[in-house]
């Protein structure tokens, strides 16, 4: 006879539930973290090469070399592959917008290619 109150073996039928649904959780907390890393880093690449590309003795066509080539060293030329530079105002000044258009990772690195797009904004320096 089966009594229906015996919980024998559940120990191991909660610990299958439990470790999976941690599983699923931790997994979740690194792919976000990841992310996060892909996007700060390629939003201070864009930055800096704006910056870099604003100077008085630049041109924005170096900006996008120099934004290329901290992307590249973080995170591989993949990431490189969509930068441009426009001219603009940002603030009302005259300034130089770095836009990069990276793969935005979903599943590891594995994920939408042009999913994620930041711009880096700096004031343009003239010499007087």
């Amino acid at each position: 006879m089966v009594r229906w109150s015996d919980e024998t073996g559940s120990a191991t039928a909660e610990f299958v539930m439990v470790s999976a649904l941690l599983t699923v959780l931790t997994l979740s907390v690194i792919q976000l973290g990841l992310s996060l890393l892909i996007r700060n880093t390629v939003v201070d690449a864009a930055a800096e090469g704006a910056r870099y590309g604003a100077l008085a003795d630049s041109s924005p066509a170096e900006g996008v070399a120099r934004t290329k080539d901290l992307i590249t060293t973080a995170l591989g030329p993949s990431y490189a592959t969509d930068v441009t530079a426009t001219s603009g105002s940002y603030l009302g000044h005259p300034a130089l917008i770095v836009t990069v258009r990276a793969p935005l990772p979903l599943i590891g690195l594995a994920g939408v290619d042009r999913g994620l797009e930041v711009s880096g904004h700096a004031s343009v320096e003239t010499l007087h």
